[in-house]
C-alpha cells in the first residue's frame, strides 16, 4: 500500500534480484534508509524484476534476507516490476498516443550498422532516427512480420541537468541523447523506463544510487517531463574500492552482506562501518544507529570513492562485540557452537561470553574459544605432559585440588587467592603451576585466565580432572 501524505520525503531502495544483497548495495539501501528515517520520511522497497534470464526466487529472498539481517526495514513493499506490467503498458500506449513514443521497425543489425557508421564518421555511435516522425517526414514502408521496438522522443536540443545531492550541478546536451527503447518487441518494457514509472506512481522524492547511474539519470528526467511528472532530487555516491584502490570485487570479499553474517559480524557493526563509506559526521567512528538517523544528512556525502578496510570493519565489530550482553552474545554464538560439534548447554555460556569478548572480533572467535568449555574433554599430549607435569608439579596440584575443595565459594577471586598462597608455600613462579594445572583440566597449554576457567568449568569437574 502506498501511503499518501504531499511533500513528505519518500525514498526507494531498487535492486534487481540478479544475485545477492552485494556491499554497494546494502549501501545504498543503508543511506536511502537513513535518509527518510532522518526526515521522518517513507522508505520504499522495490525489486526491479523485469530481466526473466537472470532474476531467480533465490536472489529475491537472498535480498530480502540481506535487508531484514542490517534491520533495513521498508515502510512500503517490496512491490514487484513483474507484477505493474499492465501499468507500464498503459503508459507506453498513452506516449504513443501523444507522441513522446514511436514505432522503431529497425532491426537490430541495421542500429549497429547505423553506430559503425558515425564512428567511420568521428560522430558518436547512435540510433539515427530513421523511424522518428517529424512534421513533413516520410516514414520508410512497415515491414512484414517485423514487431517494432518503441523509442522514446527524446528532445533533439536544449540541456538536461540536475543539482545532484553529492556531486552538484550535473548536466547533459540532450544532442548525446539517443531516443532510448522502452519497449522491446515482445512488448515488455526496458529497465531506463520501468523505474521512471515506478518513481511517479510511488512518488519518489529522493533518489541516492550508485554514480554509475549518472548516464541514465538525463534519459529518466527526458521521460518524467514527457509524462508531466516532476522529477525526484538524485543523489550519486561514489563507488566502493577494494583495499589496492580497484573496483570491489569478489576476490576482495564484496560477497553477499549475509557471508558477513555467517562469519560473525553483527549487523549493528556491519551498520555503522558501512554508514562510514562514503558519509561522516565530523570525527565519529563510533555511533548508534539512532545516532545515524539523528545525523544523517545529503550533505555529509562524499564525493570521492570509499575505500573497504577489512581491518576496520573488524576494529568495528570488535567494539560491538565488547558492547554487548552477555545474554545476548550467548544467543547469537549458541548456534555456531553447536555447527561446530559442540554443546552451548553444557556450560554457562553468559560467563563464557564475559570471559572471552574482550579479545575477539568476530562471533565465529567467541565460539571457537567456547570450544574450551563445550567441546568434549581431550587429554594433553603425552609429549606437554612429560614435559610439564614432573613430580613436582604433580605436588603441587594435589596441594592446589585439596585447597580449592574446601573452599566456601568457587569464584575466581577464591581460586586466586589459593594459587597466590601456594606459590609462596612452595617458593615458585605463575607458571610452574599455571601450565600443569591448565594441562591437567583443560587439555590445552594456553587459556584464558585460568581462575575463571576454572570457576566456569565448576568444582565438580575440575576436581575430578585433577584426581584423575
Amino acid at each position: 500500500m502506498i501511503t499518501n501524505t504531499p511533500n513528505a520525503v519518500r525514498t526507494r531502495f531498487a535492486p534487481s534480484p540478479t544475485g545477492f544483497l552485494h556491499l554497494g548495495g546494502a549501501r545504498t539501501a543503508l543511506f536511502s534508509w537513513a535518509f527518510a528515517r532522518h526526515h521522518g520520511g517513507t522508505f520504499v522497497l522495490r525489486i526491479e524484476d523485469t530481466d526473466l534470464e537472470r532474476s531467480t526466487p533465490e536472489a529475491v529472498q537472498a535480498i530480502l534476507d540481506g535487508m531484514e539481517w542490517l534491520g533495513l526495514t521498508p515502510d512500503e513493499g517490496p512491490f514487484y516490476q513483474m507484477q505493474r506490467m499492465n501499468r507500464y503498458r498503459e503508459v507506453i500506449q498513452r506516449m504513443l498516443e501523444e507522441g513522446t513514443a514511436y514505432h522503431c521497425y529497425c532491426t537490430p543489425e541495421e542500429v549497429e550498422a547505423m553506430r559503425e557508421k558515425a564512428r567511420a564518421q568521428g560522430l558518436k555511435p547512435r540510433y539515427d532516427g530513421t523511424w522518428r516522425p517529424e512534421p513533413g517526414k516520410s516514414l520508410p514502408a512497415i515491414p512484414e512480420g517485423r514487431k517494432p521496438v518503441v523509442r522514446f522522443r527524446n528532445p533533439q536540443d536544449g540541456v538536461t541537468g540536475w543539482n545532484d545531492m553529492v556531486k552538484g550541478p550535473i548536466h547533459f546536451d540532450n544532442t548525446e541523447l539517443d531516443d532510448l527503447i522502452i519497449a522491446r518487441p515482445d512488448g515488455t518494457p526496458t529497465y531506463n523506463f520501468c523505474v521512471v514509472v515506478d518513481d511517479w506512481d510511488m512518488r519518489i522524492t529522493h533518489v541516492i544510487r550508485g554514480d554509475d547511474h549518472v548516464n541514465n539519470t538525463p534519459r529518466q528526467i527526458n521521460i518524467l517531463r514527457a509524462l508531466g511528472a516532476e522529477p525526484p532530487i538524485y543523489g550519486h555516491v561514489p563507488m566502493i574500492l577494494g583495499p589496492d584502490g580497484e573496483k570491489l570485487s569478489k576476490r576482495h570479499g564484496a560477497v553477499s552482506v549475509m557471508e558477513y553474517d555467517k562469519d560473525g559480524y553483527l549487523p549493528d557493526a556491519m551498520v555503522n562501518y558501512l554508514a562510514r563509506l562514503g558519509w561522516s559526521h565530523g570525527n565519529d567512528e563510533l555511533f548508534s544507529r539512532e545516532q545515524l538517523v539523528e545525523w544523517f544528512d545529503s550533505g555529509n556525502l562524499s564525493k570521492s570513492a570509499s575505500q573497504w578496510d577489512p581491518k576496520k570493519l573488524n576494529w568495528v565489530n570488535a567494539h560491538y562485540i565488547k558492547h554487548s550482553s552477555d545474554a545476548d552474545l550467548a544467543a547469537r554464538v549458541a548456534p555456531r557452537i553447536q555447527a561446530l560439534g559442540g554443546d552451548p548447554e553444557a556450560v554457562d555460556l553468559p560467563s563464557v561470553m564475559a570471559l572471552l569478548k574482550d579479545r575477539a572480533e568476530t562471533l565465529n572467535e567467541l565460539a571457537d574459544g567456547a570450544m574450551l568449555f563445550c567441546a568434549p574433554f581431550a587429554a594433553a599430549e603425552s609429549e606437554l605432559m612429560d614435559q610439564h607435569v614432573d613430580d613436582a608439579a604433580r605436588a603441587l596440584l594435589a596441594d592446589f585440588a585439596e585447597q580449592a575443595r574446601g573452599l566456601a565459594e568457587w569464584t575466581p577471586e577464591a581460586l586466586d587467592a589459593v594459587i597466590k598462597s601456594l606459590l609462596t608455600q612452595h617458593g615458585v613462579k605463575m607458571p610452574k603451576l599455571g601450565i600443569p594445572l591448565r594441562l591437567v583440566v583443560t587439555g590445552r597449554k594456553q587459556t584464558p585466565s585460568i581462575t575463571h576457567v576454572l570457576a566456569i568449568l565448576g568444582r565438580d569437574l575440575v576436581l575430578e580432572r585433577l584426581a584423575a
